[in-house]
């Protein structure tokens, strides 16, 4: 089994996405795919081994996972088993985490149970505008509970989506659900849980920096974007009171890490606060300890 030496990675990309299952069986479903390419271009869609080589030729690591979304589409999910399990056999590079639809109840606390008991799986992934919830919602608490007590990372999507843009209705996707302040109750009533808001919030960035700042456990990372895009307060924030809690992400395969780091290299970002971004804060996250930053034979 290989091990991550954080050590001689560069970077650490803490939001990917598996958009097909080693058998072909994508994440979305024709119509949400066909409008995400229309929205981000076009794209290839690796397989989890593939993310593996692409991640280790650029000596960094991925965190990888897909979206559980069946309840409101109906389309069935990628299996978090077979994405903890590949990830398992590229642990050099690759992070897993989990995606549990809320709306699956007991059985989905259950699940993520299991899925960080016995995959260990470091965290899961929510999209409220296509899972059609809100954060805040009651009905999603237990799930939040046992993450909270295992110890693992709520990572939620935030602010617009390309998903089912075009499409007559959105495709059904309420863009509302994605406001990052419905995030803020959440850190509220888990005060230790660990909270990542996913992407430039567009339309709310000052809400995204209000909730980060205010609760000490919610972090930014900065995918869906190019940096060249970013709105000046959140270049503002990174730079001095968020240094220690924003996060390299670049959401490949739409964006990729080459073109996300180029055009970070041209922000004006503090070169004390730079491997912070790129690295240190998201290691220091996700727990990765002396075991994972020394090399194993």
């Amino acid at each position: 089994m290989p091990h991550m030496n954080v050590g001689e990675l560069v970077a650490i990309d803490v939001h990917t996405h598996a958009e097909v299952s080693a058998g072909g069986h994508p994440s979305l479903s024709a119509e949400l795919f066909g409008a995400s390419e229309k929205y981000f271009k076009e794209h290839p869609r690796p397989t989890i081994p593939e993310m593996a080589t692409y991640y280790r030729e650029r000596k960094m690591a991925a965190v990888v996972f897909t979206v559980d979304a069946e309840h409101a589409t109906g389309h069935p999910r990628i299996s978090n088993e077979e994405i903890a399990e590949s990830c398992a056999q590229h642990a050099d590079v690759l992070i897993p985490f989990a995606g549990v639809d809320p709306w699956k109840g007991r059985a989905g606390v259950r699940e993520a149970r299991r899925l960080v008991e016995e995959h260990g799986v470091r965290g899961f992934k929510f999209h409220p505008s296509i899972q059609g919830f809100a954060p805040d919602d009651r009905m999603a608490y237990p799930l939040y509970e046992v993450i909270q007590e295992l110890g693992a990372i709520a990572l939620f999507h935030t602010g617009q989506t390309g998903i089912g843009a075009g499409v007559p209705g959105g495709g059904g996707i309420r863009l509302k659900y994605s406001n990052p302040m419905l995030v803020d109750d959440v850190a509220v009533d888990f005060p230790d849980l660990k909270i990542v808001l996913a992407h430039p919030s567009f339309p709310w960035q000052d809400e995204a920096l209000a909730v980060a700042t205010h609760k000490p456990h919610v972090y930014i990372d900065l995918s869906g974007w190019s940096p060249k895009y970013f709105p000046p307060q959140l270049v503002r924030y990174a730079n001095t009171l968020l240094k220690d809690k924003v996060l390299f992400g670049s959401d490949y395969p739409v964006i990729t890490p080459d073109r996300w780091l180029a055009d970070f290299g041209k922000l004006e970002i503090k070169p004390e606060v730079r491997p912070k971004i790129l690295k240190d804060n998201a290691a220091r996250l996700l727990g990765l300890g002396a075991e994972e930053r020394t090399t194993r034979s």
